[in-house]
């Protein structure tokens, strides 16, 4: 019992825990939305932006337009497809494929919803960079942070060596910095659109990481969440109890 209990509550401390942290940048992100359209971060964005431009140049240009490409839907819509294809077929992971699919897709729907929602005009329109419609968040850091943050979670849960999840989770967090850096770079999105975009994109992650791991948990399990929930508070109980019992001896 006192296992199983333990179990449980680590579960449960996992669970709030991903929770309180979703909450905080809920938080975080509503306050940067606040100050943004009050145009409180005027003078942050132009400064960011003029320390990015400092190395301007036309090989710069290339290597900025290369960068962000490796966050355009194009591009994670078909690596995401062989993620889901590789994680049903032959990882047998069907609840890891499904939340790839919710974070990924719900990531881009609620990108647009928070476009539209804000209605804030780009720096700059350029279809030829994917830089049309609304601004903020910046749906190329929302959506990069969530597919290479997802990707970087199975890596770590994976049978590679530590130094192979080291190498590849440092590497992929750096391309999702730079995927950031990119859009302000060719004038697609101001430092502010970028920073909102990946608080925005963390917390869907956590959310769903959360919910995938819960779940995981759950089936994979013989004690049942509310289960087992319901004996440990049961215990704590009759402890609290047994305690008031012998004070009153």
């Amino acid at each position: 019992m006192v296992k199983e209990n333990t179990k449980v509550g680590i579960a449960l401390l996992l669970l709030l825990g991903g929770l309180a942290i979703a909450g905080l940048f809920i938080v975080l992100f509503a306050e940067l939305a606040d100050e943004v359209m009050s145009q409180e971060f005027g003078i942050f964005d132009s400064f960011i932006i003029n320390l990015i431009l400092v190395n301007q140049s036309h090989t710069m240009d290339l290597i900025m337009v290369f960068i962000t490409e490796l966050g355009s839907v194009w591009f994670l819509g078909t690596l995401s497809l062989i993620i889901v294809l590789a994680l049903w077929f032959k990882g047998k992971d069907r609840w890891g494929a499904l939340f790839f699919i919710i974070a990924v897709g719900g990531g881009g729907l609620l990108t647009t919803l928070l476009k539209h929602f804000y209605g804030r005009e780009r720096p700059s329109i350029n279809e030829e960079i994917d830089a049309v419609g609304f601004s903020f968040p910046s749906g190329h850091s929302m959506g990069s942070l969530i597919f290479y943050g997802f990707v970087i979670f199975l890596i770590i849960r994976g049978p590679q060596k530590e130094w192979i999840k080291w190498a590849v989770s440092i590497s992929l967090a750096v391309l999702v910095v730079l995927i950031g850096t990119s859009r302000i770079y060719l004038g697609a999105h101001f430092p502010s659109d970028v920073a909102a975009g990946y608080i925005a994109g963390i917390i869907w992650l956590l959310l769903c990481l959360t919910a995938l791991e819960w779940i995981s948990w759950q089936t994979g399990s013989h004690i049942r969440p509310v289960k087992g929930l319901r004996n440990m508070l049961k215990s704590g109980l009759r402890m609290a109890k047994g305690k008031a019992g012998n004070l009153k001896r």
